[in-house]
């Protein structure tokens, strides 16, 4: 790929990561809409969200602190809020990681790569996630947040590895039903990624270094994450100073053009 092509990839990544769009969407479909020969593969793809995963720790560093200390604490058997979150976060994580490992092994990411699952998914997803926000109430935190409602959260999350519906968007809204106000939903369904997206990434490193082409491919997936981290760390900064303010009705306006198109280009195009 050229750089330019990474460039955009990146910032793509970067601009829609962590906002209830759906990332994935946005980087199976650049390719197609840009007119680009090849799509570049579910591998720069998960590069580009490898990126991601340090601007989340950046930007919540001092949440990562809390989880790593409360990690120990629960080895200790000693429960307060540290241990709570990061027992919700290993209790939220397995959900994805098995189906994302089984939809790998027998292929049916790529089956789901569809511009039309893609458009569906965008449009429906997009209007469940104005639902939430309008019936959901500003209630309650993270901390707050039971085992149970941790693993409604993780079942959310798997439902987002087909492409369109966004993990962002689906755990938000999850949330939000779950009366989370609007900052802590995004900030529980940010912290969520950070295994996830790290998994990922260190699979496709591993992948990229022992395939033929693993050198080649590990330097341009390298670009892609250095750039979709400057990119995602603004986006984070701004979608928590002013998600509290605007809500995610422009979030599901957007999700309904953004789908229309789509299905208008299937079907214009065959």
């Amino acid at each position: 790929m050229s750089w330019l092509q990474l460039a955009i990839l990146a910032i793509i990544q970067g601009l829609t990561e962590f906002l209830p769009i759906s990332s994935s969407a946005h980087l199976v479909l650049a390719p197609q809409l840009l007119g680009w020969e090849t799509d570049q593969g579910p591998l720069i793809d998960v590069m580009a969200h490898f990126g991601s995963l340090f601007a989340v720790i950046a930007y919540f560093r001092k949440d990562v602190g809390h989880i790593i200390g409360g990690f120990f604490d629960l080895l200790q058997r000693k429960l307060n809020t540290h241990s709570a979150l990061a027992l919700n976060l290993m209790i939220a994580t397995p959900p994805a990681l098995g189906l994302g490992f089984i939809l790998n092994k027998f292929g049916y990411d790529i089956l789901l790569r569809s511009p039309l699952i893609i458009a569906f998914t965008t449009i429906v997803f997009g209007i469940l996630l104005w639902v939430s926000d309008i019936k959901g109430r500003e209630e309650k935190t993270t901390e707050e947040l039971t085992w149970k409602g941790a693993a409604l959260m993780g079942c959310a999350q798997a439902l987002a590895l087909i492409p369109g519906t966004s993990r962002s968007g689906i755990t938000m809204t999850t949330a939000r039903f779950m009366n989370m106000t609007r900052v802590e939903s995004a900030r529980f369904s940010m912290l969520m990624s950070l295994p996830i997206i790290g998994a990922g990434g260190l699979y496709s490193l591993l992948k990229l270094a022992t395939e033929p082409s693993g050198t080649s491919g590990l330097s341009e997936g390298l670009i892609v994450a250095a750039l979709s981290f400057v990119t995602a760390y603004a986006c984070i900064a701004l979608f928590m100073k002013w998600v509290s303010k605007i809500g995610f009705f422009p979030f599901m306006v957007y999700r309904l053009l953004l789908g229309a198109c789509l299905l208008i280009w299937v079907f214009t195009n065959g």
